[in-house]
């Protein structure tokens, strides 16, 4: 089943960090588990403040972490 719709108007925060971890996998940059951990904090950090839902979250993580 098709989730995309999970991703549709994502806040910046969750935006900058999927972008920049495409970008630190793209380049083998070895600071991978920073990046990824930004990406887990924006999600959480936007979950826990009500801007994103538990199964965007979940979506989320299973796709990028």
């Amino acid at each position: 089943m098709d989730k995309d719709y999970l991703e549709a108007d994502l806040p910046a925060s969750i935006q900058k960090a999927i972008a920049e971890l495409l970008q630190g996998e793209k380049e083998q940059v070895l600071h991978l588990d920073c990046l990824s951990d930004e990406l887990y904090g924006a999600i959480n950090a936007n979950l826990w403040g009500g801007c994103i839902t538990e199964e965007q979250a979940d979506y989320l993580r299973s796709k990028y972490l």
